[in-house]
């Protein structure tokens, strides 16, 4: 059996450079030093409250802002607010845990940044970059589970569009869920011993955790000790081992669903295929060993009853096993056999779709495969058969409807054969078609012309690489039809069309 393994199995993908090291640090109960009563500074007073620790400001004024804020005081039990009514001194950092300033002239800014470090004091200087030893990121609180943006001072603006989008993934609910996981933590360990079962664990308090939209209810923490206890006492052969097979979509890793990357985040293995970008498989969990397992027509490649047998093999030795599909695994995926295989050996399986090639087309080209006044339905057929040549066990006339759009998968070498055959059937030589490949990628090439015009068209766009074909008068609605030939660049894209 000939496997591919990107990296090898036993090395962790290589972690990219950081511009700074993200550190979580513990306030609690810690003296903090901040020099100004700007409402700058205020805000980054108020921030460091709510860590609990114990403020000491050091202004000669405040701002209303900052003096509501003192008058008001920390939201943390062991938080507080001293107000020092002067300017800092050498003395004002004995025992600082960090020191922050709002200082308006650089000179001002520079003197306390040398005396913190001369206490041996991380310091912070608002706006000030030159005068910081730390940064303070964008934040998403869903304490106890925290998440900080560093752009490291690039685009502030960045930064917090990221935290707006993370914050509408992350359900308000999920800080209850992060303090119940924080409670049953030491329970769970005690219970499950290190390995896939206290992994199986978790990974379904996730599911559970992401799916809901509430707190947890009274009694919850109960019912998943009782869980991890039936997990303990379950049989010695059950390995806790199981595969989920996840769509990878056409290769933009923007396009896949949430439970596809969480699937990939909490994988063991994943067996690949060749098509998978690797912009998809970034968002893996690091550890996770991969496989490339992929399947091509006229190259060499894994035998279908090799990846049948490996995912068997390696969710009896208990592993979450990611069998990660390019498209829709359901879609000329061969997902049928796999699941049906897995059934005969009991192992666990579930399926994450995902976007097929067909709506990623569509929706690249602005095109709707179906339209009240010329299509009524989508057919979605293979473009070969087993041995090459057109399938041979297809209803040709029926493929030749005139109110359907039909996509051809993998029609790249037989695009000549399909355009001849349609053509046979009597569909008018004027429909409408697109050839597409390598959708939504960087290399992505379309064209767009006429039934007729396929054979020259599939000559133009190539077939080497993924090819899609798609025929019907709905296809028609936003063509732009020029002279053959004549190519034009638009949206990063070659498009050429026929008229």
């Amino acid at each position: 059996m000939d496997v591919l393994q990107l990296p090898p199995s036993d090395v962790p993908a290589r972690m990219e450079p950081l511009a700074k090291l993200p550190v979580f640090w513990d306030l609690q109960g810690k003296r903090v030093i901040v020099a100004g009563g700007s409402d700058a500074a205020a805000w980054k007073a108020e921030l460091l409250a709510a860590c609990g620790a114990d403020v000491h400001i050091y202004a000669g004024e405040l701002s209303d802002a900052f003096e509501k804020l003192i008058l008001r005081g920390g939201e943390h039990p062991q938080a507080g607010f001293t107000h020092h009514p002067r300017i800092w001194n050498e003395a004002s950092f004995a025992g600082a845990a960090i020191a922050i300033a709002d200082c308006e002239e650089d000179g001002e800014a520079l003197a306390f940044f040398k005396a913190a470090r001369k206490a041996g004091v991380p310091v912070n200087v608002i706006d000030k970059p030159a005068f910081c030893q730390f940064q303070f990121g964008s934040i998403v609180n869903r304490s106890p589970v925290v998440v900080s943006i560093s752009t490291d001072g690039a685009a502030p603006i960045l930064a917090q569009a990221i935290r707006r989008r993370i914050e509408t993934l992350l359900p308000r609910a999920l800080k209850g869920w992060a303090a119940l996981a924080q409670s049953l933590r030491e329970t769970v360990n005690q219970r499950l011993a290190p390995g896939p079962l206290r992994r199986v664990f978790w990974e379904r308090f996730v599911d559970r955790a992401f799916s809901s939209l509430d707190t947890p209810e009274e009694g919850v923490g109960g019912q998943l000790l009782k869980e991890a206890e039936r997990l303990r006492e379950a049989p010695a052969h059950s390995s806790g081992g199981r595969v989920t097979l996840v769509g990878a979509g056409p290769g933009d890793a923007e396009l896949l669903t949430l439970k596809a990357v969480r699937a990939l985040q909490a994988a063991d293995v994943i067996l690949f295929d060749d098509l998978v970008s690797a912009e998809v498989l970034e968002l893996a969990r690091r550890e996770a060993k991969r496989m490339l397992v992929g399947k091509r027509g006229g190259r060499t490649s894994c035998r279908q009853e090799d990846i049948n047998d490996m995912m068997v093999k390696l969710a009896k030795a208990g592993k979450h096993v990611v069998r990660l599909k390019s498209g829709d695994p359901m879609i000329f995926g061969r997902a049928g056999e796999e699941i049906a295989h897995l059934d005969r050996q009991n192992i666990p399986v579930d399926v994450v779709p995902g976007i097929t090639a067909a709506s990623a087309m569509a929706s690249r080209l602005g095109i709707s495969l179906t339209h009240r006044d010329h299509a009524q339905s989508v057919r979605f057929v293979t473009g070969h058969s087993r041995h090459g040549g057109l399938p041979a066990d297809i209803d040709w006339g029926a493929v030749a409807d005139p109110h359907t759009t039909t996509v051809f998968y993998m029609a790249g070498r037989t695009a000549p054969l399909i355009a001849e055959r349609l053509l046979k059937e009597g569909l008018s030589p004027e429909t409408s078609a697109i050839i597409i490949s390598d959708v939504s990628r960087p290399t992505e090439r379309d064209w767009r012309g006429t039934l007729f015009g396929i054979p020259s068209g599939i000559a133009s766009v190539g077939y080497d690489n993924p090819v899609l074909i798609a025929v019907g008068n709905a296809l028609a609605a936003r063509q732009n039809p020029v002279s053959y030939g004549i190519t034009e660049e638009r949206d990063d894209r070659l498009v050429m069309a026929s008229g």
